[in-house]
């Protein structure tokens, strides 16, 4: 009997000569990339059970990319009680990063990281989704493209209110009420967690900040896995929501050089920066798996639905971080 039900077995390809998938209604979609359909079958591989048909992928070829799961999104030190990118990220650490490490998948540690030339050079679109500061009328002075304050500045949240308006947001600290003027401000002291000591959390969103590092437990595993002598772990900075957006991003380049064709994407938020790498990495012809319960997001339920429902029925699949550790576990060698 076929994976899908059929009583006949059917087999294709799809796809081009340079970039092809081969389908087999007995054993599901063939993701190895082999350098032709008619090639022997590419060992190691691994199969993973997805919510729609199995999957047969090459772990040299693919990677896990882990999206966003920093201080500022995740940290008590910012108000943040747990949630769904917590239990994503349980699922990490149980299941997802120790399936890749038995498998030998990379694992790719997709994050914002800025410079003061990306800030300068960030569209108003982009600029706005993480707040910004306003002056009073008559203490302000329009110089150039901004306005400059006479006094002290004051932020408002992406509407343009000072007082954000309901449900849960990272522009404003749960703990001090207070709220950040975007990307790049300054965040100031926070007590962390691990220590109980106070510590500066540095500039929103900027590269070697404390509010940009990884979350604990996710920090110790990334500093284990950069040492591995054979696929080490790789983080690269992103500068948009998608890390994938645009001719070419510092992640994409490090994908072809890699060799690396199947990406199996976990993070925060689903519905933002993962979802939008996994969109922008499909249209641009990457195989791609959400794993869903490896993926959270502080939006409504349905948001995450239908990320879910595209990435299995559309985009490519979706599987869960245990189908993905299972089919690890029983990698064929």
């Amino acid at each position: 009997m076929a994976v899908n039900g059929d009583a006949k077995h059917h087999r294709g390809v799809i796809g081009s000569a340079k970039n092809f998938w081969i389908y087999s209604s007995k054993t599901g979609f063939d993701l190895t990339h082999s350098p032709n359909p008619s090639s022997p079958p590419i060992t190691p591989n691994v199969t993973i059970k997805t919510t729609t048909t199995p999957i047969t992928i090459d772990p040299a070829k693919s990677a896990l990319v882990i999206i966003d799961m920093q201080n500022f999104f995740l940290s008590a030190a910012f108000g943040r009680t747990r949630g769904a990118g917590h239990e994503a990220l349980d699922q990490l650490v149980n299941h997802a990063i120790p399936g890749a490490r038995k498998a030998g998948i990379r694992v790719v540690w997709l994050n914002w990281g800025l410079t003061d030339q990306e800030i300068e050079d960030m569209p108003p679109a982009v600029t706005r989704a993480f707040g910004f500061d306003t002056v009073d009328d008559e203490e302000g002075v329009l110089n150039g493209h901004v306005f400059e304050a006479k006094g002290a500045g004051s932020a408002v949240d992406k509407h343009g209110n000072r007082k954000h308006q309901g449900g849960h947001t990272v522009l404003e600290d749960g703990t001090k009420g207070r709220k950040y003027m975007g990307i790049g401000s300054e965040c100031g002291v926070v007590e962390d967690p691990e220590t109980g000591k106070e510590i500066d959390a540095g500039r929103l969103l900027m590269r070697d900040a404390w509010n940009s590092a990884l979350q604990t437990p996710l920090d110790k595993l990334y500093e284990e896995g950069k040492k591995l002598s054979t696929r080490p772990d790789v983080w690269i900075h992103k500068n948009r929501m998608s890390g994938m957006w645009g001719g070419r991003t510092e992640c994409e380049d490090f994908l072809e050089k890699e060799g690396i064709k199947t990406l199996f994407f976990t993070g925060v938020n689903t519905d933002q920066c993962v979802g939008g790498t996994y969109t922008d990495s499909f249209s641009k012809g990457y195989d791609c798996i959400l794993l869903s319960d490896g993926a959270g997001t502080t939006s409504p339920e349905y948001a995450q639905q239908c990320y879910e429902f595209n990435a299995a029925n559309t985009c490519g699949f979706s599987a869960t971080c245990k189908a993905f550790a299972e089919g690890a576990d029983a990698m064929e060698k």
